[in-house]
Formats: C-alpha cells, sequence, structure tokens
C-alpha cells in the first residue's frame, strides 16, 4: 500500500517541480514585476481558505441543521456548486482587464453566464428536491395503506 501512494504521488511531484521550473524562467528575469504574479498565484488558495470555504462550510451546515430531509442533499449540492463557480469566476468578475485573453473566453458577458449557470443549478437543486419530497409521501402513503389492510 505504501508502495503503491509513493508511485502514485511521484508524478504528481514531477508535476509540480516542472511547474516550478517553468514559473523561475518567467519570473527570473523581470524579478521586481513578477512579484505580482506570485501574490496572484497564490492569492488564489488563499481567497478560497480565507472567503469561500468557510462561507460554503457555513452554509452548508445551516442548511443540514434547518432544512428538513429531502431538501438537505440537493440544497448543500447546490451551496457548493454555487461556491466553486463563484471561484472560477471571481477573476473575471472582479478584474477583468487582468486576466490574458483567451479564445471564447472574454467574448461572452461573464455575469450573464454565471447567473445562468447558477439558474441552472438551482432549478436543478429545486426539482431534485421536489421528486425526493414526492417519493418520501408515496411511500408515507403506501406505507399506511399496507397497515390499513393488515
Amino acid at each position: 500500500m505504501k508502495t503503491a501512494r509513493i508511485l502514485l504521488a511521484l508524478p504528481g511531484l514531477a508535476a509540480l517541480a516542472y511547474g516550478i521550473v517553468l514559473f523561475l524562467d518567467y519570473a527570473a528575469p523581470a524579478w521586481p514585476d513578477s512579484f505580482t504574479t506570485l501574490l496572484w498565484i497564490g492569492g488564489g488558495p488563499i481567497v478560497n481558505d480565507a472567503v469561500f470555504a468557510p462561507i460554503a462550510g457555513v452554509a452548508g451546515l445551516l442548511l443540514a441543521r434547518v432544512l428538513p430531509q429531502p431538501w438537505r442533499g440537493p440544497m448543500q449540492v447546490g451551496a457548493v456548486l454555487t461556491a466553486v463557480l463563484g471561484f472560477v469566476a471571481f477573476p473575471l468578475l472582479w478584474r477583468a482587464y487582468g486576466v490574458p485573453p483567451e479564445p471564447g473566453l472574454h467574448d461572452g458577458n461573464t455575469w450573464l453566464g454565471l447567473l445562468a449557470t447558477l439558474a441552472v443549478v438551482w432549478s436543478a437543486v429545486l426539482v431534485v428536491s421536489v421528486v425526493r419530497i414526492v417519493g418520501v409521501r408515496r411511500r408515507a402513503a403506501r406505507k399506511v395503506r399496507s397497515h390499513a389492510r393488515s
């Protein structure tokens, strides 16, 4: 088991080392200017750990304690997807000019895309929750009918 873990970790460590080499090739020639790039690379995990993860965790905890059972799972999935989508869209929503142009990325409205995606996510949450509620009620009705026949 330990050997398998080491063998699985080696490609990841090699990719990490290669990424560091590529970053140093990029950053070393223009060190004072590349400091902001270093902050940008480190900012993602910091923003995630300081903002998005606590919000998603607190929302999940509150949803688990407040909502009835059929709503819990879908609502928690919707909250996590909302946090992930917000994290992915954050650079373009915050500073659209700060991200290098990518084909197909800047030719759309980021706000509209995010809101449309969230509308689809929360519509699916609503549909799954209603289907689960109907299933729970049908099972309860069958149970009542089976006890009435006995």
